[in-house]
């Protein structure tokens, strides 16, 4: 084969594997990412439309509250509410989504045991690729006591990583939990140099210029355990 010819040829192997790269990123990406990405977390994470309806919660939410995901979705979620708290919890709630501002809330959410334990919920709005409003994206966390499961997330490290795309951020996962640029890259499928585009955009968009900074930014979030 003439050298010519096997330029373009290598040219052309080249772009299809970046189109194939691209196609399992497209694939990869999406609510199923950010879904497999929070059932990870230590958080409870929930997601709601613009009707204020939960369409998500994961798994760390389920298991606390011992119920299923159809149970849950819609305004199940307020089933487990103390009545003590119910209605002012949903009030302000209903305020937030209305008008499109983060919250932070404190109340009693009954557990899978049936006991009533405080919990710090933080919510905030969600704009699709549009800039629409398209719902909340929330965490909780039981506070207090023996059976503490965490610590209230930061609402301004939360509100960042909710900003990185889902891509960026199950990059950012895997780079908090330690591993390397190429195990990232295995576990995910795609190349090596693509892992190191998002991790120069997670930096950037973070405002940071260090893996410890990434490492902080997650456990902040809730994204992995401290």
């Amino acid at each position: 084969m003439p050298c010519e010819e096997c330029a373009l040829w290598r040219k052309r192997v080249a772009e299809l594997e970046a189109q194939l790269e691209r196609a399992q990123e497209l694939a990869d990406s999406g609510e199923e990412s950010f879904r497999r990405l929070a059932d990870s977390s230590p958080l409870m994470i929930w997601m709601s439309g613009p009707d204020a309806f939960w369409t998500y919660c994961n798994r760390a939410w389920l298991e606390f509250r011992g119920r299923s995901m159809a149970e849950e979705l819609g305004n199940g979620w307020t089933e487990g509410l103390h009545p003590d708290d119910r209605d002012i919890c949903v009030e302000t709630y209903l305020k937030s989504v209305t008008a499109q501002q983060a919250y932070r809330f404190e109340y009693r959410l009954r557990r899978a045991d049936g006991e009533y334990r405080w919990v710090e919920n933080r919510g905030m709005p969600h704009l699709d690729a549009e800039g629409e409003f398209a719902g909340f994206n929330g965490a909780a966390v039981e506070i207090g006591g023996p059976r503490r499961a965490g610590y209230p997330p930061d609402e301004e490290a939360l509100r960042i990583v909710f900003t990185l795309t889902e891509r960026e951020r199950q990059v950012l996962v895997l780079v908090a939990e330690g591993k390397s640029t190429r195990q990232a890259a295995r576990q995910l499928g795609i190349s090596y140099k693509t892992v190191e585009s998002h991790r120069s955009r997670i930096l950037e968009k973070l405002g940071v210029h260090e893996t410890a900074s990434i490492v902080r930014y997650a456990i902040r979030a809730g994204l992995i355990a401290p």
